[in-house]
């Protein structure tokens, strides 16, 4: 086992990368509460908007003007998916939803496949203006992008929780959560709602995009299924709980860097996020047959 100080850097990093993983776990537990749908091509969106990002900066544009296109563009792909298939897939089967946005995902790799081959092309990078600044805790040295990783991460969520609790859209989409049909006949105006939550995962893919592309790497297939690890935390918290959701993004990204150094298991990290779900998935429902074996008993 390697010293302490071997692991002290990865603790920066995990902290980081779990904050951008509880953004995009935000966004997606949001969406799927108000539509149903587990937005698949969450990852996919922010990979490519991160690229359109990069040819920009390549081709001379400032650089915030790509970062707002990132975003720009992850907005307007969901929300584009959202408003022509949305209402289709409004009264379909839970499984339906679940999986009708894999191919929007294999469109956008496909897309990205062709125009930024990865076989025999330059490597590639977003450097934000915050990589070569910030401070050091003991012999560690923090710069401002990994603190603007985790704090947007904590932001994100307590914004979206007292969204969600306090304000009139936030509250018809709660309401949704629970009956689509009823909230309409209330006269809540249905796709306007739809539309905001499509509108808000889509931002949040671009700002995940721009940060993982800095944080991790600006690779189609490595942006693409990092979303893998957003969805452990989102099934983690069982597609309701923002706060738990948050907590165990934090937990995957620490666990997966923090292996890192161990030689033995560092090849096993990308594992972290199937199995630390598949063992709060079986704790939590040992959990339910128990309190519900007392209740009838």
């Amino acid at each position: 086992m390697p010293p302490w100080s071997d692991f002290e850097p990865f603790v920066v990093s995990g902290l980081a990368l779990g904050g951008v993983y509880a953004l995009s776990g935000v966004g997606l537990i949001v969406l799927y509460r108000a539509t149903g749908v587990l937005y698949l091509a969450f990852g996919a969106a922010g990979a490519m908007g991160a690229l359109i990002a990069w040819s920009l900066q390549r081709a001379g544009a400032p650089g915030w003007v790509g970062w707002l296109v990132c975003v720009a563009f992850g907005a307007a792909v969901t929300l584009g998916y959202g408003m022509i298939f949305g209402p289709a897939l409004a009264g379909r089967d839970p499984l339906v939803k679940a999986v009708a946005t894999l191919g929007l995902t294999l469109v956008l790799y496909g897309v990205m496949d062709l125009l930024w081959t990865t076989s025999g092309g330059q490597s590639r990078a977003i450097t934000l203006p915050t990589d070569g600044s910030g401070f050091s805790v003991g012999q560690v040295q923090v710069n401002w992008t990994q603190v603007i990783g985790l704090a947007a991460g904590v932001a994100i969520t307590a914004a979206t929780g007292a969204f969600l609790r306090y304000t009139r859209l936030g509250t018809a989409m709660r309401a949704m959560a629970n009956d689509r049909e009823i909230t309409a006949t209330l006269g809540v105006p249905v796709r306007r709602v739809e539309a905001a939550a499509w509108l808000g995962c889509g931002v949040l893919a671009g700002v995940a995009g721009i940060l993982l592309a800095d944080l991790v790497a600006l690779d189609a297939t490595t942006l693409t299924f990092l979303v893998v690890s957003s969805l452990a935390a989102v099934l983690i918290a069982r597609l309701r709980s923002i706060a738990v959701t948050f907590a165990a993004a934090i937990v995957i990204g620490l666990v997966h860097d923090l292996l890192t150094p161990i030689t033995s298991l560092a090849n096993y990290r990308d594992m972290t996020p199937f199995v630390l779900a598949a063992v709060a998935l079986l704790v939590l429902s040992r959990r339910t047959v128990i309190s519900r074996s007392r209740e009838e008993y």
